[in-house]
């Protein structure tokens, strides 16, 4: 069953089950009200019912009053029994001229005043032969040894209470079904959003990812739920674009990688047939096919190894995390990269002695990699500079070149995988375009960040190495 129908049911079903208690409630209170009256009326007419019996010396009931002016109602019925509950004289209160066969009640026969019953006064409820119920009471024994019996029909009663109950159940159907109307329209218009949220949701599901639900308001459940499925549809679809770029990504760097795996292979492959076809018989020619397949070799081993450095990285494995004097590692660097290229001019402010928490092998190869891209990418002998200096919350490393610099789609891309500013991607230029996409994922690694700044001539990468976190002091000896 769906939802609105259950919604539908238990509304009409709790007004309903409440009108029917109200009209429980109601008729028994009018059913008891009328009785009493009726009662009242069975006091009213023991005066009448005595002097159309002709008998005097009757008790009178208490409470009545011969001269109250009030007539017994049409129909009433009087009695007087005798012992044995015989009847002795009766009288029936006729108001209709020419009405024949009165109704009279059927009496028990213990009332009191009889042989078998006792003393008192009783009131009951008797019905006639043809069906007409009286209230009836009983007063035993009378000065003649008998029981007066006086009766008042509950014709109007019953008639009142069947019109009583003709009301109530109109009124209760008509109640019913106007609320069941009104609850239809009101679970119609409550479950609109989520009809409306179906909706998207089955556009999702074909595809559409930027589907929202509207309106979301945060003041009802709906509403709640609403921004809620909203706030995870960004989710999902930021996920989705994730994981589309992230495949993206990969393609591009498997192809890149075979493109760039293809040249030594292919290398290889070609020396290795110029020796099957007889350079291991002139010693020229197997000398530098060897050298060649070592050198290619060699190329592949360092591209296989960056690219599993990354891998590493991209699977979030832990560097060491010792302390690390970050001012020694740039000075080895520096010298290092001085031995290389002696012609030029490379100068370092590396300052005070900074240290932070990383790998200092890594981190060594990240100065190396940002000195051999200036290197790589300025012509021979152009000046570097690198400074090494200590802020508030960072070190801060910058390489700067007097080079040609790069514009600012170079720069957008400068840390990925495999791209290098030669549209020709001409070898003689740089690498396989690892250098820096290996810097900025040591960088990352260690919590930092590196990038390319807007200078006005020249190249200038900064990176920022958060400090390192101050180390807890050793407790003391323990007293001796």
């Amino acid at each position: 069953m769906s939802l609105r129908a259950r919604l539908l049911f238990v509304t009409v079903g709790l007004v309903t089950l409440g009108l029917l208690i109200a009209d429980v409630v109601t008729y028994r209170a009018l059913s008891s009200s009328l009785l009493e009256r009726v009662d009242e009326q069975l006091v009213q007419t023991s005066q009448a019912a005595v002097a159309a019996l002709g008998s005097d010396g009757f008790p009178m009931p208490d409470g009545s009053d011969g001269g109250s002016g009030y007539g017994p109602p049409a129909g009433s019925y009087a009695a007087l029994l005798d012992e044995s509950g015989t009847v002795v004289r009766a009288h029936s209160f006729e108001y209709e001229p020419g009405q024949q066969n009165p109704a009279v009640p059927q009496l028990p026969p213990d009332l009191p005043g009889s042989t078998n019953g006792g003393v008192g006064t009783t009131t009951f409820s008797a019905s006639s032969d043809g069906g007409t119920r009286f209230r009836v009471e009983a007063v035993g024994p009378t000065p003649n040894a008998g029981t007066l019996v006086i009766a008042v029909p509950l014709t109007e009663m019953g008639e009142t209470l069947g019109r009583l109950l003709a009301i109530e159940a109109l009124v209760t159907i008509g109640v019913a079904l106007t609320a069941g109307a009104l609850a239809l329209w009101l679970v119609k218009v409550g479950l609109r959003p989520l009809e409306t949220m179906g909706a998207t949701a089955g556009a999702i599901a074909a595809g559409d990812l930027s589907r929202r639900v509207e309106p979301a308001d945060d003041t009802t459940e709906i509403g709640k739920l609403g921004t809620s499925l909203n706030a995870m549809l960004a989710q999902i679809e930021a996920a989705f674009e994730e994981r589309r770029a992230s495949e993206d990504r990969l393609r591009r760097f498997v192809g890149d990688a075979s493109h760039e795996l293809r040249t030594p292979i292919t290398s290889i492959r070609g020396y290795a047939e110029l020796f099957r076809r007889g350079a291991d018989t002139r010693p020229d020619d197997l000398a530098r096919s060897m050298s060649r397949i070592e050198a290619e070799a060699e190329r592949m081993g360092v591209l296989v190894d960056d690219l599993l450095l990354l891998a590493r990285l991209d699977q979030g494995r832990p560097l060491e995390r010792e302390p690390v004097d970050l001012t020694t590692v740039v000075s080895d660097a520096v010298d290092a990269a001085r031995v290389i290229e002696p012609d030029r001019v490379l100068d370092a402010d590396l300052g005070s002695s900074v240290s932070v928490a990383g790998d200092a092998g890594r981190l060594r190869q990240v100065v190396d990699n940002l000195l051999e891209n200036a290197r790589v990418h300025t012509p021979a002998g152009t000046p570097t500079h690198v400074r090494l200096q200590e802020e508030a919350s960072d070190v801060v490393l910058t390489v700067a070149d007097e080079g040609p610099g790069m514009d600012a789609e170079v720069a957008a891309k400068a840390f990925e995988r495999f791209y290098r500013g030669d549209p020709a991607r001409a070898r003689s230029t740089g690498g396989a375009g690892l250098g820096l996409a290996i810097v900025a994922a040591i960088i990352d690694a260690h919590g930092g960040s590196v990038r390319v700044l807007d200078t006005e001539s020249g190249a200038t990468i900064e990176v920022r190495i958060p400090h390192a976190p101050a180390r807890p002091a050793p407790p003391p000896p323990p007293p001796g």
